[in-house]
This record gives structure tokens, sequence and C-alpha cells, in this order.
């Protein structure tokens, strides 16, 4: 059955797997008003309280996987890597080309899941954990068979929890490095600044709070300013104050060529993880 086109106005959306980051995404697409909870479906198979959130989403509960497929036009893979390929293999007599089928599992490539499959209408998408609060950075490669109206709606789905790209799939375990590893690159820092605070006399609420919104304030001003970040860092730096004092502490210590470093060593091991 060759592959036709997926009706926006009133396709259905169903998540094999109920983790948290398939809540996440179903909270942003209903909240943002591009899908009614009533046109979203999943499956509990083990822990109830994961059917309590989605309940609360107002997602319809159905009994089996194989339900959720046959309900849907889209249907997002949300299980964990290991065994994605099991439950691809399992649901294959279900998957048409009429579905659109989209992964969010990581370190697993396209060829697989089109061979799993049997087609290629399948997009991976790399999301990361800010899709709980909307601010996701997400990076989507297209299938074989997906289409460019495919494209655009999965990009419309993502796109209700952050903001989302598309790039080809070699560079995805560098995407893992940067983007899908970094919110804990910045949650460290975060803590760091507030011991720092606490260090230099600020109470613990106090310096943990200045810390998170500092970091989101320059978040905010890297994106909507349109001024490179090296622009906006001379900005704060007045000649011999306190702040080009702080920068030449961080450059003493390797600050920019740690986090790269970073970068580098999350991506070694993620495509060590995806050969293995």
């Amino acid at each position: 059955m060759e592959a036709a086109p997926i009706q926006s106005e009133s396709f259905k959306l169903g998540f094999i797997g109920a983790g948290k980051m398939a809540e996440s995404i179903a909270r942003g697409v209903v909240q943002s008003g591009v899908l009614p909870p009533n046109r979203i479906s999943t499956a509990i198979n083990s822990n109830p309280n994961r059917g309590i959130a989605f309940q609360s989403i107002g997602v319809s509960l159905l009994p089996h996987n194989s339900d959720v497929v046959e309900d849907s036009d889209i249907v997002i893979f949300s299980v964990k890597p290991q065994v994605v390929k099991n439950v691809v293999l399992q649901l294959r007599p279900l998957l048409s080309k009429k579905k659109l089928l989209v992964s969010i599992a990581a370190g697993v490539k396209l060829k697989d899941l089109q061979e799993w499959a049997g087609h290629g209408r399948f997009i991976r998408v790399m999301p990361n954990t800010p899709s709980a609060v909307g601010e996701a950075a997400s990076v989507m490669s297209m299938g074989g068979a997906a289409t460019e109206e495919d494209g655009e709606l999965v990009a419309k789905l993502f796109g209700s929890v952050g903001k989302i790209w598309r790039a080809d799939e070699k560079l995805f375990d560098a995407i893992t490095g940067l983007s899908g590893s970094g919110p804990a690159y910045i949650y460290l820092a975060i803590e760091a600044l507030a011991d720092g605070g606490v260090a230099a006399g600020l109470p613990r609420e106090l310096a943990l709070g200045l810390a998170s919104q500092t970091v989101l304030g320059a978040a905010s001003m890297a994106i909507n300013s349109g001024k490179h970040p090296g622009q906006l860092k001379d900005e704060v730096t007045s000649p011999g104050g306190t702040t080009i004092a702080g920068i030449h502490e961080l450059e003493k210590s390797g600050f920019r060529g740690t986090l790269m470093n970073a970068v580098v060593a999350a991506t070694k091991r993620s495509q060590e993880l995806s050969k293995s």
C-alpha cells in the first residue's frame, strides 16, 4: 500500500511507550492547540502511574500497543533504545505505508528502523529533556519514503515543545553530544555558580535562584538579540572591571576547552553505543 498524505486537520497521534518524554510531547501538543487530547492515544504496559499522567492531559488509554497503531495516523516510538527493535518487529504487520512512523530512540539508525518496519516512511527525531518545560532543542532526519508534508507535520508536533531543526542523520552523534547531553553540563554550571555565590557570602536559596535566572537570561539574549555570544560577552566586560576578572579565571582554568572536550567525549560515546 502506497503512502498517502496525512490529513493535517484530522490525523490521530499515537505513542508506543508512555515515558516522560512521550508525556512531555503529548502535553505540549495539547497545550499549544496542535491537537486536541481525544486525537492522541497510548497504551500503559507496566507502570499505572504513567496512565494517570496521560489521563491528566486527556489522552486516550488503549489496552495494547497494537490498538494504538490501528487508531493512529502518526505513530511515535518512544520506548527505550534497547527494546525498539522488538517492539517495531512485533507491530510490523500493522505498520503500513499509510502510517507515518517516528522514532525518538537515541542511537537507533533510520536504516534499521526502516528495515524492521518494512518501509521507509520513518522520521528520526532527537529531542532533549527540556521538552518537559516547552524548551526542547530537537533535530529530525527524514527516512527514504517520508515526504516534505510528513516533515512539516513532525516539525509542528515537536515545535510545540521547543525548537526543531532538520539535519543529516550522520550528524546525530554530535547532536547527542551537544544538545542531548548538554542540559547536564548546564546544570553543573548552575550548581557551580550557586556554590560560588555561597562561597562569596550569599544565602543558598538566593544564590541558586540568581544562578538559574542568569543562565536563562543569558540564553534568551543569545537567541533573541541576533548578536554573537562573543559580542554579548564583550558588552558585559568593562575595562579593569569585575567581569573581566572572572573571565580571566575561567580562561586560566580552560573553561571553553573543557566544554568543547565534553561535547566531543559525549559524541564519541554516542558513536560507540550506536555501533554496539
